[in-house]
């Protein structure tokens, strides 16, 4: 196997293969690290590197597969790569930003402590714009992260750099955090598998437990990694009291979708949405059809007053941090934080209070057409071409003539304020400027099984990373 074929190796193939010994996890860590220094200098996934530690460790594994039979740890010798707003005891936590450049975590979130007690290996950190917010993954502290398909267009974010780690290569598995569509966004924009579990169902850090749209989840290339990862993470955790009991256990295998009955909407009723975008998602409907599936599209007139008031929410709740920012360094922030800070402080406790209600009063339609089909399905984001170097601030973005802002393009938002339903977002083809399109995929509060099965049968059709004819073309 070569170099690259181990760099894309799925993560439950490379535990099997540990296990059988046809493959080590140094030589796993090896490649992967080799592969970061030849695509790197394009990509700039990785905001801090790990390797020494994480081959000490690695050797470890190596030594436990060499001497036992059985008995592993559920993600033994796995290399993971974290996004860098995620606390781990004893790393970088910067939030992407030169104000925080020289902080170090104090404890390790929840979630990423169950994915290192499972054998996880954390060898780097990823980018993410200042203060997770923006849509395209640049600051001044990482700098530019760029799309491994495309380097002329974005990874997305803000958890884009663990979407580029994977798409280049870099990683084997990785996590990210979502609050308007932050894993979803640049999985769709790197045709990898982006899955923002349920509120609650993932623990997270205590200071972040009471935001109802913020989530922690995985990312990974393969939906039966995400959901081996998912299975570890989820779960009550005395750090979160928000968390809830009872562990999920979704299945690793395809099984059928025969009379499975699944809702679409291509443009929400509110968005542009180019024409490869669309079609992409059509042939996805077909082959759904194809599957056995019962397709049918259906109305979404609840979206236009969420996509109006549900930013009210972050806005208000996050506008003291940015303010602080701005008036204590100045000189250190981005450009955009200037102005995310001047937008959020426009945010009243009335403007609060209606974004509350609009998503109670959207609730109304959105809860029965979920309860009466198994899976919603609706295009993750509405064009590829959102530049690399473009500004969260500026119309950098064409759709069917119109000068759009990254805003205005990103379809993910709704299933945040709908926070407890399972949104899981996958591949669904390429567009015209050879960056992966994707859907997502979204069930009922707290069903985390429909969205699986579904990606499950969908990948079979739609799987990237295979051979070098669907890998992107790095050095």
């Amino acid at each position: 196997m070569s170099d690259q074929e181990l760099c894309y190796l799925s993560a439950t193939e490379a535990l099997a293969r540990f296990k059988d010994r046809s493959l080590s996890p140094v030589e796993l860590l090896r490649a992967l690290i080799d592969r970061a220094d030849a695509t790197e200098p394009t990509v700039n996934a990785l905001s801090h590197r790990h390797f020494d530690e994480a081959m000490a460790k690695a050797k470890k594994a190596e030594a436990r597969y060499m001497t036992r039979s059985g008995g592993f740890r559920r993600l033994e010798g796995l290399p993971l790569a974290v996004k860098e707003d995620t606390a781990i005891k004893g790393k970088p936590q910067t939030l992407g930003s030169l104000i925080f450049k020289d902080r170090i975590a104090d404890h390790t979130a929840p979630s990423i402590e169950r994915l290192l007690g499972a054998g996880a290996i954390v060898h780097a950190q990823t980018t993410c714009p200042e203060f997770v917010w923006p849509w395209i993954c640049t600051s001044r502290l990482h700098g530019t992260t760029r799309n491994p398909w495309n380097p002329a267009i974005t990874s997305g974010a803000s958890s884009g750099g663990s979407a580029a780690a994977l798409a280049a290569g870099t990683t084997t598995i990785a996590t990210g955090t979502d609050s308007a569509g932050s894993i979803r966004m640049p999985a769709s924009m790197c045709g990898v598998i982006g899955y923002k579990p349920p509120y609650g169902r993932n623990p997270q850090s205590p200071d972040l437990n009471l935001d109802m749209f913020m989530h922690l989840g995985p990312m990974t290339r393969a939906v039966a990694d995400a959901a081996l990862m998912q299975n570890v993470m989820s779960g009550h955790h005395p750090l979160d009291h928000a968390s809830v009991r009872g562990r999920v256990t979704l299945p690793l295998e395809p099984e059928s979708i025969a009379g499975t009955k699944i809702a679409y909407s291509l443009t929400l009723g509110v968005h542009e949405v180019a024409d490869d975008v669309i079609a992409n998602t059509l042939t996805l409907v077909d082959r759904l059809r194809g599957l056995g599936a019962d397709v049918e599209e259906v109305e979404t007139d609840w979206a236009p007053e969420v996509f109006a008031k549900a930013g009210s929410w972050g806005g208000l709740i996050y506008a003291d941090d940015f303010l602080d920012a701005v008036e204590r360094h100045p000189d250190l922030v981005c450009d955009y934080t200037r102005a995310f800070a001047e937008m959020n402080a426009s945010v009243t406790p009335r403007m609060f209070h209606e974004c509350m209600k609009a998503i109670g009063h959207a609730w109304l339609d959105v809860g029965p057409m979920l309860d009466a089909y198994d899976v919603f399905i609706c295009p993750t984001v509405a064009t590829t071409a959102i530049p690399a170097d473009g500004s969260d601030l500026e119309p950098c973005v064409t759709v069917n003539g119109q000068q759009l802002e990254p805003h205005d393009v990103v379809m993910t938002f709704y299933f945040d304020a709908f926070g407890r339903c399972p949104t899981l977002a996958v591949p669904s083809g390429f567009a015209t400027d050879g960056v992966p399109t994707g859907v997502q995929l979204v069930a009922r509060t707290f069903d985390d099984a429909r969205v699986f099965r579904v990606a499950h049968a969908l990948e079979q059709e739609t799987a990237l990373y295979q051979d070098s004819t669907s890998q992107p073309k790095l050095p």
